[in-house]
């Protein structure tokens, strides 16, 4: 047997390591839901009185943290942590690398005696001191200048990381640099909820609600990603540096049969779901689907709605153990937006509404062609999405992004807003002066009596479309599967905030009146407004196949920007209107703009870099002396007719390689970031796929057991 097949066996053989058992979770105390969150009851119980509502002041509605609460909550917090077995605490965060980030200290000190004592103080709580030049910062700090420090958060709660030798605590931090400028995704994040709390709160007034304390955003990320039996992961050097393959033909069967989407979950993928769901659930993660996805060895996991500083906490945090626990069944987690060609990306849908602590202000209701404080806000959204198109754009780029974005896959890389039939026809209504209203719904009579008779929504869902109105929320469906949802929901609070003060004042303007003119009431007033935003802003909103050639041909006329390609861009977060929104509602200043701009930019360098050299490497030491011992075995069997076909394809497959090797090189790279990074797009992309295009059909070609590289018919369907 090839060693190849022999490997596809032993990939194939599979048995539960363990159990972790099923239990009856309606017996009192069966739920494992938090049990390792540090979390509101665990504070009620450790805390004085005083102390917990201070605390609770500040996670639930936002009161500035006062720092004399610090020493108590931190002492309690350690005793919790150490019963659970931790020994070590650290901050975590975020930096600009996209990852998280932590440094674990003891909790323990030597004492006289020879003994320990467990130690941990709220100044130790509430700022921590990592080296800041070890992390990109976009130009902020010099490679000399090292100090840096995490900040507590206390909105999102510690928890305690279990690992079969022990325990560490986790507190989620923010960082910022000795200058103060934000080094992290958690700060502008912050500064945005807060930036569209005050807006929001504006607007509500104005409607009459005098009692609402609080708006906040909340983010519900499904998160798209592929498992392959970590024996071909490890035989495939492209995987391990790059998360994709950059070789592999395409395999008579991939995702054709539509027979994976929704299928009965496989008997390893499912344990490791259970598992993973178990993990996450002890981390106060709230998962709550599951399922195959399109692709051949991708699935799907979702959580219920948190707010969205919690919410991006949690997805990162989800992402940890999704990969961790891949391993434990000899599984490899894959989160590259695109790890196999020709068949679907993974993604992550960003799931975005608006809320208080009693309403979501994205649901319409049953009529919401009367619903005016949904249509105000569902307007300011609109107009959000228009005015910094090019933004949401750049908050989403990246290299993974640019083979996924665009293909009928994934959202086309223009961003458009699906409202559905029902709400397009109440804005396109009251743009148009005309009475609005909205559709009777309707039941849906299946045509057999034993089948209940179901309601109709008033409106199809439209999978093309990147931001999309789903019942109560929009869903920005363009995210890639690796990503932190920290940016792209930074940006949509900022221009949300900034769409709703817009609205507000012409709306305060139209109900004030002038000393000729009696100020408008404010149903006539809100529809005046809607009126003239909706006639200008309505050019983004599309209801159709986003991946048609038509729809590219009529937003062009529509004036909407197509920013294919990560250089295309990126330019556009640090476009002088993007520098405007960001420093008036002090979310980001122009320093820290042009720092993630280039730190993004440097990112799709370095992996467009480290992709074109492991691509050369693999194709001149394994590929092409593969396909040249085949030949060497087609010329001596005298099959002159095939040798002569594979003889021409090695010679083009050379020279496409040495293509390829000349563009890697440092001196042929442009100093300049942009140029590099038009360069890389420009040149090194081109010649990478120049040398798979041979490559994959060498790959069919080649004798089976001559071929280095597992294949896709193996790693995808072999669970």
């Amino acid at each position: 047997m090839p060693r190849v097949r022999e490997s596809n066996v032993v990939a194939a053989q599979w048995s539960p390591n363990g159990s972790i058992g099923t239990g009856d979770l309606t017996t009192p105390g069966s739920s494992i839901y938090g049990a390792n969150v540090f979390g509101p009851d665990e504070q009620r119980q450790r805390l004085p009185k005083t102390i917990f509502r201070q605390l609770q002041a500040t996670i639930d509605r936002g009161e500035p943290l006062n720092p004399g609460l610090a020493d108590a909550v931190a002492l309690a917090m350690k005793d919790w942590a150490l019963e659970r077995g931790a020994t070590h605490y650290t901050h975590w965060f975020q930096p600009l690398t996209g990852s998280t980030a932590e440094k674990h200290d003891s909790f323990f000190g030597p004492e006289h005696g020879g003994t320990a004592l467990a130690q941990f103080t709220g100044k130790e709580l509430i700022r921590g001191e990592p080296d800041a030049s070890s992390f990109p910062s976009g130009g902020i700090r010099a490679t000399f200048e090292a100090r840096g420090y995490t900040a507590w958060d206390p909105t999102s709660p510690a928890y305690v990381i279990e690992n079969p030798n022990g325990a560490y605590l986790c507190i989620p931090t923010a960082f910022a640099s000795w200058t103060g400028e934000a080094l992290d995704k958690k700060i502008p994040l912050l500064r945005s909820m807060s930036a569209l709390n005050k807006s929001a709160l504006r607007a509500l007034r104005l409607f009459g609600d005098t009692t609402t304390a609080r708006v906040y955003t909340t983010i519900g990320p499904e998160q798209e990603y592929f498992l392959i039996d970590e024996q071909f992961f490890y035989q495939r050097p492209d995987l391990v540096a790059t998360g994709r393959t950059l070789f592999g033909a395409k395999p008579a069967k991939g995702q054709q049969l539509d027979d994976h989407y929704f299928g009965s979950i496989p008997e390893r993928v499912l344990a490791y779901m259970l598992e993973v769901e178990r993990e996450l659930a002890k981390l106060g993660v709230p998962i709550k689907t599951r399922h195959n996805e399109v692709a051949p060895a991708q699935y799907e996991i979702a959580p219920i709605f948190e707010n969205s500083n919690v919410g991006t906490d949690h997805q990162q945090l989800c992402m940890q153990v999704m990969q961790n626990v891949a391993r434990r069944y000899g599984l490899v987690c894959l989160l590259h937006e695109k790890p196999f060609a020709g068949v679907n990306g993974s993604g992550k849908h960003n799931n975005w509404s608006m809320s208080t602590d009693d309403a979501n202000l994205l649901d319409p209701g049953d009529t919401p062609h009367d619903n005016l404080q949904f249509l105000f806000f569902a307007t300011a959204v609109i107009k959000a999405v228009h005015s910094h198109q090019g933004l949401l754009r750049a908050s989403i780029a990246g290299a993974g992004q640019d083979h996924r974005l665009g293909a009928n896959e994934a959202p086309p890389a223009i961003i458009s807003v699906f409202l559905g039939k029902e709400l397009e026809d109440v804005f396109t209504a009251i743009a148009a002066g005309e009475p609005a209203a909205s559709a009777a719904r309707e039941m849906m009579h299946l045509g057999t009596h034993v089948l209940p008779d179901l309601p109709r929504d008033t409106g199809d869902r439209n999978r093309t479309s990147p931001f999309a109105f789903t019942g109560n929320r929009f869903e920005f469906r363009a995210l890639g599967s690796s990503q932190s949802p920290s940016l792209p929901n930074t940006v949509l609070n900022t221009i949300v905030a900034e769409a709703i003060d817009a609205l507000s004042e012409e709306l305060e303007a139209r109900m004030a009146g002038t000393k000729k003119k009696k100020g408008k009431s404010l149903e006539d007033a809100l529809t005046e407004v809607i009126r003239v935003n909706y006639t200008t802003v309505g050019k983004v909103v599309f209801d159709g196949d986003g991946y048609s050639d038509e729809w590219h041909r009529k937003a062009a006329k529509r004036g909407l920007k197509n920013l294919r390609t990560t250089p295309d861009a990126l330019p556009e977060l640090i476009s002088d209107q993007t520098v405007a929104v960001f420093g008036n509602y002090s979310v980001l200043d122009e320093r820290e703009l042009h720092s993630r701009c280039e730190v993004l930019l440097e990112q799709y360098v370095i992996k467009v870099n480290i992709e074109a050299e492991t691509a050369a490497d693999i194709a001149a030491t394994m590929l092409l002396p593969a396909s040249a011992r085949h030949l060497a075995m087609l010329r001596e069997a005298g099959l002159t007719d095939l040798a002569e076909e594979t003889a021409d394809l090695v010679s083009s497959f050379t020279k496409a390689i040495k293509t390829l090797q000349t563009a890697n090189l440092d001196e042929n790279h442009p100093t300049d970031l942009m140029e590099e990074a038009e360069y890389m797009r420009d040149a090194v992309i081109p010649a990478m796929n120049e040398v798979r295009h041979f490559a994959d059909k060498l790959e069919r070609m080649v004798a089976d057991d001559l071929w280095p590289l597992p294949r896709y018919s193996e790693m995808l369907f072999i669970k």
